[in-house]
């Protein structure tokens, strides 16, 4: 008992010097909060705008991903890897092609290697 008396003197004794911090802000934080106040006051026209745009988006991009997310899955997974193909091109006609790069000197290996053996 006589352990536990000494250490809850002492917090006792310390929370008023605790209690004596200051309260409240300084100039800087007060000049911060005061100027990110006014930003957002200046910018709610503007996210009440983008809010309006986005809810009348919405219908539209759902029936866009339900229709076209299965055809862009499949086009992903036939497209290895989108570093081995050139930027998309749309041609005269409309069609949009992808052109897979050629691979360079120093990728293709000038002899195959043996049977049995890798080359690293």
């Amino acid at each position: 008992m006589k352990r536990l008396v000494l250490p809850l003197v002492i917090c006792v004794a310390a929370s008023p010097v605790l209690a004596e911090e200051e309260k409240g802000f300084s100039l800087m934080e007060e000049g911060a909060k005061l100027f990110f106040k006014g930003i957002l006051q200046e910018m709610e026209p503007a996210m009440d705008d983008l809010q309006a745009l986005a809810d009348t988006m919405e219908p539209a991009m759902r029936q866009f991903v339900r229709e076209m997310g299965p055809a862009l899955a499949e086009v992903l997974r036939k497209v290895d890897d989108l570093s081995m193909y050139h930027a998309p091109e749309m041609l005269p006609n409309g069609d949009i092609i992808m052109r897979r790069k050629q691979p360079q000197p120093d990728q293709v290996p000038s002899e195959p290697a043996p049977q049995g053996e890798v080359d690293l």
